[in-house]
């Protein structure tokens, strides 16, 4: 592609987008949002919805991460490519990323802490870690005590 056509296409990007948006509008649904301290039900233009105008669930985009992951070429064993795995990985990220155990709960969607605890309690940081943190830190203040 030449740089005079990369121009030209990005020229007419916002009007390919807006022809696509017109022939592709999105679904009005409406759903629950629970991100505030109270939920509140809205409507929400969803862009990818089934083909019968509903949102994706777990189960529709398990359906379609199989399908996706066959195309890929990624292995047909649900324990190392399926969407529970996905999930699986994302848990551990968040975790690996001190993200608060609550939060882990509470992005999982886990009716309780005790679920998410269970299955991730040894991705979480061991206790003799946080001991030798506390120990280095005294020992920076004594050794800072015998120079002085």
């Amino acid at each position: 592609m030449t740089k005079a056509s990369r121009s030209a296409n990005r020229e007419t990007y916002p009007y390919r987008l807006q022809l696509r948006s017109q022939k592709y509008a999105p679904v009005e649904v409406e759903m629950l949002d629970l991100t505030g301290r109270d939920p509140v039900r809205r409507l929400v233009p969803l862009y990818f919805t089934t083909v019968h105008g509903n949102p994706f669930t777990d189960r529709t985009w398990s359906g379609e991460w199989v399908k996706w992951r066959t195309k890929a070429g990624w292995p047909a064993d649900p324990k190392q490519g399926g969407f529970q795995a996905l999930r699986h990985f994302y848990a551990t990220r968040l975790i690996a990323n001190h993200v608060d155990a609550k939060e882990v709960q509470r992005l999982l969607r886990h009716a309780n802490l005790k679920t998410t605890l269970e299955i991730y309690v040894h991705f979480w940081p061991r206790q003799d870690r946080v001991r030798g943190i506390v120990g280095a830190i005294l020992q920076t203040a004594l050794t800072q005590k015998g120079t002085t």
